[in-house]
């Protein structure tokens, strides 16, 4: 069931009791500050942001020397993946500057408002699976994301094991049309032995992180993954052949092999309503090529004259599937949330 939206009364007083709650912490941040600075600080040094909690941060240091740390509040939002300055104290420190981010992975609240959620990623693995289906659709939502975000989308076929004569012509078929537009494709098994090779040579020396529906078999990668880690893993409900979340706090962890895993929170709805028509565009790369061509310049790309697009589809240079993609993604805007992330 898609989430209300709330109306600008509903929305206006959430956001002024956040407000009031937030003016509360900051000034309790403050005085904790206050008391840091006064105290044995030592001399700024680099680190990364681990994790989250509240007001605090776990940031890591280059020999793995981990410390919470208070914020101060001229920063913004610290998330996980950040490069920080920090000075250690006794017991906790204080995170001083923040470098800029190389990636933001954002989501929308309930206002509309983009939240970061993760920094620096390098690859965003969308992971698919026979069970439950991968819809084309939902995968080039994922893949808008990525785009938007600035982050390389790496798509992962995981349970080859399932693949069978019923629907290896289909997948088949995927990656033929994703790979001719120019997005990697990985193929991996979970349950196979060394099936995860792939992958795992992939992200080395990168920042990685995983979205992909639930039951699609990302817990149970990373578990292999990340052997030392305890990392929940969700079996597929026997009834619904839908999954269950597992994972509940977006944490850094370290690959054995070189690369780091940003773990974040399942999520079943990921919205792009809040994104304009031309951001819709610009997450669809073999589309831009021909937009600015069209007889129009404020062509629809519907039944206009003389647009590239369409003309591009019929030339055999834009895949129809992608396209009719695009536009059911065009029509769900003005929708609150979309089910399947």
């Amino acid at each position: 069931m898609a989430k209300r939206k709330l109306n600008k009364r509903q929305a206006w007083r959430v956001k002024k009791i956040q407000a009031e709650r937030e003016e509360r912490a900051s000034k309790k941040e403050s005085q904790i500050h206050h008391e840091l600075e006064g105290g044995d600080l030592g001399p700024e040094q680099s680190g990364q942001v681990i994790s989250h909690f509240g007001t605090q941060v776990l940031v890591e240091n280059a020999t793995g020397e981990r410390m919470r740390c208070y914020m101060r509040t001229n920063l913004g939002g610290l998330v996980t993946g950040d490069s920080v300055a920090y000075r250690a104290g006794n017991e906790q420190g204080v995170v001083v500057a923040r470098t800029d981010r190389q990636s933001e992975l954002q989501r929308p609240n309930m206002y509309g408002e983009l939240k970061t959620v993760a920094a620096n990623i390098n690859y965003l693995v969308i992971v698919i699976a026979p069970e439950p289906h991968a819809h084309r659709n939902l995968i080039d939502r994922y893949l808008v994301a990525a785009e938007i975000s600035g982050i390389e989308p790496v798509l992962c076929l995981n349970k080859i094991d399932l693949l069978n004569d019923d629907n290896r012509e289909h997948f088949a078929e995927l990656i033929k049309d994703y790979s001719e537009i120019g997005y990697r494709f990985i193929e991996v098994s979970s349950k196979l032995d060394n099936g995860l090779a792939p992958l795992s040579a992939l992200l080395k020396d990168r920042i990685s992180a995983f979205v992909g529906q639930s039951g699609v078999g990302k817990s149970s990668i990373i578990s292999q993954l990340l052997p030392d880690e305890d990392i929940r893993v969700g079996d597929l409900s026997e009834q619904t052949r839908k999954g269950r979340h597992t994972t509940t706090n977006a944490t850094l962890f370290h690959f054995p092999s070189g690369g780091d895993l940003i773990d974040s929170p399942g999520i079943r709805e990921y919205g792009l309503w809040h994104m304009e028509p031309e951001d819709i565009l610009q997450g669809f790369k073999e589309l831009q090529p021909f937009a600015g061509h069209c007889k129009f310049r404020d062509c629809k790309h519907q039944a206009e004259p003389g647009c590239a697009i369409k003309q591009a589809i019929k030339d055999g240079q834009i895949s129809q599937r992608r396209f009719e993609s695009y536009q059911q993604i065009i029509a769900s805007l003005g929708d609150v949330n979309v089910r399947g992330v």
